[in-house]
């Protein structure tokens, strides 16, 4: 079956990843899959497979540079036509109780990781010479620091109403944007990719039912419209 090329996605194992994923392979294109652990992440790429495109999966820590693809031979020779960085965690902490170490890895996975996928995905594009569409994820919480409260995976919720717990994660997601802008500039050839017919964009939504939401109360759920929305929103955007 023709394909439109294939399409990366980070971060595929659930969520948003994984519904982006299945999206693309509905829209025709030849999908790779990663994760950080292989877990799902075979059952996706069969279920890819079932709606006779081709898949692979891999797995690969996108903060650690060399980790991160810019093609997936397995996949043939179909050029690498759309990526999309979507891999990121969140840590749920108060101002103060956010360790060094939660900053170190909330930048780790979603600025440098985003900053790679950019990186290595831009410059194939490039070389091959048609173009291509690069896409991250922010938040809404990359236009507006947002407060919220938060139980952690083994505890009962805490009252933290009010106690901006997500100021770090919020960073991560600001400068997911500013890169975002900077690399689709469509000024200085040698520098930003947008000359090279590279649209790069990001989402942004709010709460998303996802099972990294199941970890957030409901005055989080609400902070945008009074509902969290659904993975539909997001997909649509992308492919």
């Amino acid at each position: 079956m023709a394909t439109k090329g294939v399409a990366l996605v980070t971060g595929a194992g659930r969520g948003i990843g994984r519904a982006i994923a299945l999206r693309l392979a509905d829209d025709g294109f030849d999908v790779a899959v990663n994760d950080i652990s292989a877990t799902d992440l075979e059952a996706l790429a069969e279920e890819i497979k079932s709606k006779q495109r081709k898949s692979s999966f891999y797995v690969a820590d996108v903060s650690i540079e060399e980790e991160v693809p810019q093609k997936d031979p397995r996949l043939d020779d179909s050029a690498a036509s759309q990526m999309v960085a979507n891999a990121g965690i969140a840590v749920g902490k108060s101002f103060l109780e956010t360790t060094e170490a939660d900053w170190d890895k909330l930048l780790a996975v979603n600025v440098k990781g985003t900053f790679f996928c950019y990186k290595h995905a831009g410059a194939q594009m490039i070389a091959q010479g048609h173009g291509g569409r690069i896409i991250g994820a922010s938040s809404i919480m990359g236009k507006q620091g947002k407060s919220a409260t938060v139980c952690d995976l083994d505890t009962p919720p805490r009252p933290a109403i009010g106690t901006p717990i997500m100021a770090a994660y919020s960073a991560t997601k600001f400068a997911i944007r500013s890169l975002t802008q900077s690399a689709a500039s469509q000024r200085l050839e040698a520098l930003a990719l947008g000359p090279h017919g590279i649209t790069v964009n990001a989402y942004a939504p709010g709460p998303i039912e996802t099972p990294l939401l199941q970890h957030m109360d409901s005055e989080y759920a609400a902070l945008t419209q009074g509902k969290t929305g659904d993975l539909l929103e997001i997909v649509n955007t992308e492919s």
